[in-house]
């Protein structure tokens, strides 16, 4: 089969948080041109135009509790209409919610111990502070951190509930398909977002890897986010399979075009499926 150069429409808006989402993807658009005809638009104009293009990319379109309704809508079309959108919409982690964190928790995956009722706080280790956040939530919108007596109050189904764990660092793990890319972690855990290279252990790699394989997404970007707990244990804190920043500024000039090629052959092959 002859190399195809499909034409993209990726889906890109500005998030504000710790940097601007933007501008990762102008940067990273300006590279796919070279492979690809390439339309960028807002979120709310996608299901209007995906008929037009081979494939849709979504990318930095930040957390979508801000236009759920168009977004449910845009879902819905791709699937009912067979349209190829990257990443592929049979996620089951953020894509879906943060249900997977009790779900996981639940099979005894390395994750933070995550419940969402009262009758199961007992199921979680005793600490002075937990952490409680939307089921449907996105860039730490809606956390808090509270004590103890909070807990029975809070805890209506609509909420996760997690110890606040003392970890070391924060450190994620980024894939394209199935294939890993990178490693970066913030040494200081009061700046999450000042992230160094990380070189991991084999075992770090297959810590991250068997939630990639879990997740069953054969297309897409993913960053697989975890904490060093006191014990040394690397624990899930979230699995993000819908439109992850990638932090591309942090990685060398040789990393950052090892990434775009394979994500470049990574959307050939989506493509030409």
């Amino acid at each position: 089969m002859g190399l195809v150069h499909a034409q993209v429409v990726a889906v890109e808006a500005e998030v504000q948080f710790a940097a601007r989402y933007c501008d990762e993807d102008i940067d990273l658009t300006s590279r796919l041109r070279e492979d690809f005809d390439l339309a960028l638009c807002h979120p709310l104009d996608a299901a209007a135009l995906m008929d037009g293009f081979d494939a849709v990319v979504v990318r930095n379109s930040g957390p979508v509790l801000g236009y759920q309704a168009e977004y449910d809508a845009f879902r819905e079309r791709a699937l009912r209409t067979g349209a190829r959108v990257y990443n592929q919409l049979s996620g089951r982690a953020d894509m879906a919610g943060k249900q997977y964190l009790l779900d996981l928790s639940a099979a005894g995956f390395p994750v933070i111990p995550t419940v969402d009722r009262v009758e199961d706080l007992d199921l979680l280790p005793r600490t002075d502070r937990y952490v409680v956040k939307p089921k449907l939530g996105a860039d730490s919108i809606g956390l808090e951190i509270v004590e103890a007596d909070r807990l029975p109050a809070l805890a209506d189904g609509s909420v996760l509930i997690q110890p606040c764990v003392d970890f070391s660092y924060e450190v994620s793990f980024y894939f394209v398909d199935h294939d890993f890319q990178y490693a970066l972690y913030a040494p200081d855990t009061e700046k999450r977002w000042q992230l160094e290279p990380y070189e991991p252990a084999p075992a770090d790699l297959e810590f991250a890897q068997r939630f990639i394989d879990w997740n069953g997404i054969d297309h897409g970007i993913q960053r697989v986010d975890a904490c060093r707990a006191p014990d040394g244990r690397l624990l899930l804190v979230e699995l993000e399979d819908l439109n992850p920043y990638l932090s591309l500024e942090t990685l060398d000039d040789t990393r950052r075009d090892a990434f775009v090629a394979a994500l470049k052959a990574a959307l050939h092959r989506f493509a030409r499926a």
